[in-house]
Formats: structure tokens, sequence, C-alpha cells
């Protein structure tokens, strides 16, 4: 008589076949350019580099409303002052979206916070630059809402369902923050000397930072690669950066500023741009920490959040008894 088998490798057998048939599916619904969903299994590394992305952004949006947020009471009108109040109450609805389609990965929106706020997640190194003078806000909205946009647009593709179903309404809204940023540098630039002079000062600050916002070269991208096999991303950081570049001249010379590279041309038997070679030693030391504004930038974040929390407490406490409410009733009928 044979012996009985092992149970034991009975259940490891079938859930490594289980791992197989739904590994097999998740690989189709990528190649067939169908959407994951929260309820689908996934690679646990695809949730965590998700997990990682999704909240990186939240986090760039919710750090990026500080450098803004300091013009809204010295907007040189009333129109000024209500078009960039509005564009920051877009950026905290553009947070809480990205916030929102994190969470269907599994992780709390607590937890998020609590890393940004101590220091263990990251955020665009962008947003920790100052902004001393109102050109500021229109170098913003045309160079990092205009990068955001090269960046962003092919992220309504992504194969995670609901991060791909944000971008839409984000790309939208960041279309009108680039325009507005335009609009800005277009009125300067039409100015007094003087505004012509601010308008180019704040491009030359901008420019650079602004292009290396598409991440690292491909060749020192450690994510890049895998990120675009799994369709989360389409093109890669220096296709996206050319991208953005040849946005850029023809809408420099309607402005009438001049981009701050004496290497930028363009080179006709390749079809790309050559540009001078970006600082990546700032970059990295920027997201390391050691920026301007970075510990200006998270002490804000983290006292505003302290300053809130009877906010959350109390609404915590409305949904509980609001619960315990509903619970009685059903008791009753």
């Amino acid at each position: 008589m044979n012996a009985p088998a092992d149970p034991s490798i009975t259940a490891d057998v079938s859930d490594e076949q289980r791992i197989s048939d739904e590994e097999r599916l998740f690989d189709e619904l990528i190649a067939n350019e169908q959407r994951i969903e929260p309820r689908d299994w996934m690679p646990e590394a695809y949730r965590k580099t998700l997990i990682r992305q999704i909240s990186q952004h939240a986090h760039s949006e919710i750090i990026g409303m500080q450098p803004e947020g300091n013009w809204i009471t010295r907007a040189p009108s009333l129109k000024r002052k209500a078009i960039l109040m509005a564009k920051v109450q877009d950026e905290a609805g553009h947070g809480l979206y990205l916030y929102s389609a994190a969470q269907t990965l599994g992780i709390t929106r607590d937890e998020m916070m609590q890393q940004l706020i101590d220091g263990r997640a990251k955020y665009s190194s962008i947003f920790n630059y100052p902004t001393p003078t109102w050109a500021d806000m229109g170098a913003i909205g045309w160079l990092v809402d205009g990068a955001a946009i090269c960046n962003q647009v092919p992220l309504c593709r992504a194969s995670y369902g609901p991060y791909g179903r944000a971008m839409v309404r984000v790309c939208k809204e960041e279309s009108f923050h680039q325009r507005q940023g335009f609009e800005i540098l277009l009125t300067l630039m039409q100015g007094t000397e003087e505004q012509r002079r601010m308008a180019q000062d704040a491009v030359d600050r901008w420019y650079w930072p602004s292009l290396a916002m598409f991440g690292p070269p491909d060749d020192r991208s450690p994510n890049s690669a895998q990120s675009m096999a799994w369709k989360i991303k389409r093109f890669s950081n220096d296709e996206l950066r050319q991208r953005f570049v040849g946005m850029l001249v023809p809408q420099a010379e309607i402005l009438g500023v001049t981009l701050p590279d004496p290497e930028l041309r363009f080179d006709e038997a390749s079809g790309r741009y050559e540009m001078g070679e970006i600082d990546w030693d700032e970059f990295f030391e920027v997201l390391r920490g050691n920026g301007p504004c970075n510990t200006e930038r998270l002490e804000r974040r983290r006292t505003a959040h302290e300053d809130g929390a009877w906010v959350r407490e109390a609404a915590a406490e409305y949904a509980r008894r609001q619960a315990s409410a509903s619970a009685l009733d059903e008791e009753v009928a």
C-alpha cells in the first residue's frame, strides 16, 4: 500500500500553482493593455513600487502648496490672488486623489503622512527651492507644471486603474496651471525693464531644477526600466526630458525669455535636442534633504499636521457616534 501523501506538500503545490496562474493572468493583463484593479492579484514588488510612486506624488502635491501659498496675500491684484488660491486648492485636491489611490494598495493615509513628516518618504526635490519674487509664480507654472504635464499625461494610461483614473483630472487641472504661469511671465515680459529682468531671473533659477524633475539619466535610474515593463511608466526619463525641452523652445521664443543653456541646440541628424549637463550632484543633495528649503518645508508640514489633530479627532468621534446611532436604530427596528 502506498503511503498517504503529506498534506503539507499537497498544500504547498496547490499554493504554488495558484500563484503561478495568478501571475500568468497578471502578465496577460499588462501585455494586453488592460488595467490591474485593487482586488486583482499583483506581485508584491509591483504593489510596493506603486505605493512608493503614488505616495511620493501625493506628498509632492501637498508640499508643493507651500512655495506658492505664501504669495497668495502678496499677489499684485485681486484677480491674481483668486487664480493663485484656486491653483493651490487644486494641488490639495490632487494630493487627496493620489492618497486615495494609494490606499487601495493596502497602506493607510496615516501611515503615508507619518512617513512624510518623519522624513522617511520622498517628494519632488523641486519644491525645496525658494520663491523670492512674484515672477517665481510664473516660472513654476510654466516650467514646473509644464514638466509635470509631460510626465503625468502618460500616467493616465498607467496599468494600475485607480492611479490612471486619478491622473485624468489631475492633468486637466495641471494644464490650467501651466497656462496661468505662461501668462504671468508673458505679462511681465511685456512690462518694464525691471519686470523683464525679474522674469528672466526666475526662468534662470527654475529651468535646470525643472529638467531634473524627470529623474536621473536612464543609465542611472534603477526603477525606471521595471516601471516601464509593468506599464506604470510609458516613457523613460530621458525621453520625457526631450519632449519637455521640445515644448519649451518655441514657447520661450514667444515669451522673449532665454533658456539658460548655451549648449542647447537641435541636432537634425538624430532628431533630438542636445543640452548641457544637469547638475546631478545638486539634485541628489537636495533629494537627501540638504536643499535650500528642505527643513522649512517639512517643519511646516509637521506643524500643520499637529495643529490639525483636533479636527481629525473630532471627525473620527463624529463618525463613531453616527455608527453607534445607526446600529441602535437597527436594533430598535
